[in-house]
């Protein structure tokens, strides 16, 4: 008796090992399965971050078995690869590709000749172990008033523009120089033209450049309807600023319409601007940083800047000769950005005013015109 209850205990447990063998078996198989080859979407696997959010995720589960621990693991670890997978917006208007080009299989980035936006300039060094404000002023007057390249005559072929380079009205000049591409692309008519402005100023090269045959636009806040065309010119109710508006504060609350210039770009869903004028009267300052910071300087072909020195412009602080020094670090990093000076314009009926004072008898106002010298559109 007691050998048959010794063997239907032995057979019991036979069966009870058997049937644990076999969970084991198949819980095995499943997690194969799961560790197998990634889906093609996959673009690639977890960061190292992302592996130690998901192992400390897996310790918070508080599952009694630490199979199950595994298994919720692997299945957010799958869910994380394919959330990688993004789609880009396309850079164009109502969903045509730009250029008439096909968009890449594999993701590419919204604004590809654009680099990675920064926080800060970096300082130039002092102009001499004193800081003082003679010795800033001076490099900076040398600088602005030391063109860095010839822009040479157009040639026959090339378009007449009209912007001048004596008078306080004819202050305006592109360079045509057949080294650069404006010539070309205002020969085929694929010339865009930005001109930022407050009030109204004079319009002459924005008219010669229409009658060239490229597409302006012109964005002033003080019109009364919010885009306009006149003489083949786009007018739009629009002040270029180095921030967007706060979405917190009404919008009847606020000054004016004002955005950046990245998405403005982005919103009239063009990628590159040939020449772009700049007459912000002392909010140019911030501008620039903005463009620096941001990296729109690489969808510019030329720079046109007015800029007023007498004062130290909106939300720029510091003491005098510190001013100075961030002013002459921004226009460095325009040539960082591969930009140089092909033209300056010093403004004579502008008083002699140099951050409220008579400096080295430099006037309140100049006229810089920067071509990017590796503009390939």
């Amino acid at each position: 008796m007691w050998r048959d209850r010794l063997t239907r205990g032995l057979a019991l447990h036979l069966c009870l090992l058997l049937t644990f063998l076999c969970v084991c078996l198949h819980v095995y198989l499943e997690l194969g399965e799961r560790r197998g080859p990634p889906s093609p979407l996959t673009l690639g696997r977890p960061t190292q971050t992302s592996q130690v959010l998901l192992d400390s995720g897996a310790r918070k589960l508080g599952a009694a078995d630490p199979m199950e621990r595994r298994v919720g693991a692997e299945d957010r670890a799958v869910k994380r690869r394919v959330s990688y997978v993004r789609t880009p917006k396309k850079d164009s208007v109502a969903g045509k590709t730009v250029g008439g080009e096909e968009p890449s299989t594999c993701c590419p980035p919204l604004r590809p000749n654009r680099k990675h936006a920064r926080w800060h300039i970096e300082l130039e060094p002092w102009a001499s172990d004193s800081h003082s404000l003679e010795g800033e002023a001076r490099r900076f007057l040398s600088y602005i008033t030391s063109p860095q390249v010839f822009c040479g005559p157009p040639s026959p072929e090339s378009p007449v523009v009209q912007g001048g380079q004596e008078g306080p009205e004819g202050r305006w000049a592109v360079c045509l120089d057949s080294r650069y591409s404006l010539a070309q692309r205002i020969h085929i008519q694929h010339c865009r033209v930005y001109s930022l402005g407050l009030g109204m100023e004079d319009k002459t090269l924005e008219r010669s450049l229409v009658r060239a045959g490229c597409e302006v636009h012109c964005f002033d806040p003080s019109l009364r309807q919010a885009h306009l065309q006149e003489s083949d010119m786009w007018l739009h109710r629009l002040s270029v600023d180095w921030r967007d508006p706060n979405p917190a504060i009404p919008a009847q609350r606020q000054h004016s319409n004002t955005k950046k210039l990245a998405t403005i770009l982005n919103d009239f869903g063009h990628r590159q601007v040939d020449v772009l004028k700049v007459d912000m009267e002392s909010a140019e300052w911030k501008i620039l940083e903005n463009l620096v910071l941001e990296g729109v300087l690489s969808s510019v072909g030329q720079l046109l800047l007015e800029i007023h020195l007498h004062w130290a412009g909106f939300e720029v602080s510091g003491d005098d000769p510190s001013v100075v020094r961030y002013w002459f670090s921004l226009l460095k990093e325009l040539e960082r950005a591969h930009f140089r000076l092909f033209h300056y314009h010093s403004d004579p009926t502008k008083p002699r005013l140099f951050l409220h004072r008579n400096v080295l008898n430099a006037t309140s106002a100049y006229t810089l015109g920067w071509v990017n010298t590796q503009w390939r559109s």
